[in-house]
């Protein structure tokens, strides 16, 4: 029997934050036998580094776990009505390893936001960003959790049984996509 895996990328890099506890929750659905947090603390993309020291060891690493993952589940902040920068220079970085490790991938995007929206924006704004890439980004259900602080319990659980439902059938959807 196969393994299967998941890439989790978060777009904020605190420790706690909402999209983190989102991406969790995410992956515990998904239940894979391997789940990678990718780490995002990359340094800013700079042609001229680029150019002077090549592909950061850092950059080519969270390449190669999207290559290697059956999936990746991206959930993502709304900064001022797109996606945050930590998401985008991280795409702007893998964008410039060779081959394109996204190609063909299934990817499920969610967000979870202080606002009531829940993070419709970015999704949009995501989905215009990974277009170049051409992955298996599936279009639903769209999981936006608003007013994130209080969907979650201690343990970083999803309280609310409709976000709970979407994100579930979001797991499955991404789990067939994967062929698994």
């Amino acid at each position: 029997m196969t393994q299967s895996s998941l890439l989790g990328i978060s777009g904020s890099l605190r420790r706690e934050s909402f999209n983190r506890k989102l991406m969790h929750e995410a992956a515990r659905h998904f239940d894979a036998d391997s789940f990678v947090v990718a780490d995002l603390n990359l340094p800013l993309y700079d042609g001229d580094l680029e150019t002077a020291h090549g592909i950061p060891a850092s950059v080519q690493r969270l390449a190669d776990q999207i290559a290697a993952a059956d999936a990746v589940v991206i959930s993502g902040p709304e900064y001022n009505k797109s996606v945050s920068g930590v998401l985008k220079n991280a795409l702007d970085w893998v964008s410039r390893t060779e081959g394109n490790p996204w190609r063909d991938k299934p990817v499920a995007i969610m967000a979870a936001t202080g606002g009531r929206a829940g993070g419709e924006r970015t999704q949009f704004a995501l989905r215009l960003c990974m277009v170049p890439f051409r992955p298996r980004l599936l279009m639903g259900p769209e999981v936006l959790v608003g007013a994130a602080k209080d969907q979650f319990d201690a343990a970083g659980r999803l309280t609310d049984a409709r976000y709970e439902t979407a994100l579930k059938t979001l797991m499955q959807d991404l789990r067939a996509a994967a062929g698994l």
